[in-house]
């Protein structure tokens, strides 16, 4: 096979239909656009997402800006700022007392950045710990008892 040999596929050019040229075409006249009214117009376009009058789709959805909705439920917290928390017994309502976490949060992820110097027991639904995590809190001597 050469450059020069290749063609498009059967049927994927066709001809150009020449509108307003006689009955006989089928397109002549009116070219299929009907008589007069807006359509029939030149210039004419419809903006996208007209829904004849009806309040469109992107109308009728809630603006919330640009931030994620599902970012004011959910947090994360560094393994170094459990340090600064004094009870050893660690759930989501400790976490929120402490102020690591705003009131309206309702799951927490434990992310390994720093280190842990004391043993510490996190329990409770919400709570979530990555694998690093986990590691440096069972080296430090604590334990994990999650709910889900």
């Amino acid at each position: 096979m050469r450059l020069n040999d290749l063609k498009p596929a059967l049927g994927a050019r066709t001809k150009k239909v020449r509108l307003g040229r006689g009955m006989g075409s089928g397109l002549g006249k009116t070219c299929g656009y009907g008589h007069k009214g807006q359509k029939a117009r030149s210039g004419y376009g419809r903006k996208s997402g007209f829904e004849g009058g009806q309040l469109p789709l992107h109308r009728r959805l809630p603006k919330f800006g640009f931030n994620s909705r599902l970012a004011i439920h959910g947090a994360e917290v560094r393994l170094q700022h459990l340090n600064s928390i004094q009870d050893t017994d660690i759930n989501l309502a400790a976490l929120k007392k402490a102020g690591l976490v705003n009131n309206d949060v309702r799951s927490v992820k434990i992310i390994l950045s720093g280190t842990i110097e004391r043993a510490v027991t996190l329990s409770g639904d919400g709570i979530k710990v990555t694998k690093g995590a986990i590691q440096a809190i069972e080296k430090a001597g604590g334990s994990i008892k999650l709910g889900s």
